[in-house]
């Protein structure tokens, strides 16, 4: 078995490719029972970080978002008296 690489110091790409890569073995009967629990604990992990990321990047885009206004605009106090349909 080869040594697994620092989860802290991957990327979402070589999470996904990893777990990709465990994926085939199990599918393709290459893990013994010794190392099945080893791969699905890897796994998890590799999943948790996955889900981290996306996380994060979701995060940083709503942030994005919300600070050039492309969120939905609000009604002003100025409409808010005004018949609804009308622009003005």
């Amino acid at each position: 078995m080869t040594p697994y690489k620092d989860i802290s110091a991957m990327t979402y790409r070589e999470a996904t490719q990893e777990l990709e890569e465990i994926l085939r073995a199990i599918e393709n009967d290459a893990v013994d029972v010794d190392e099945l629990t080893q791969k699905v604990q890897r796994s998890s992990q590799l999943i948790k970080l996955c889900k981290d990321k996306l996380r994060a990047a979701e995060k940083a885009i709503d942030q994005v978002f919300n600070e050039e206004n492309c969120e939905e605009p609000t009604k002003s106090k100025k409409t808010e008296g005004k018949a609804s349909g009308t622009l003005f």
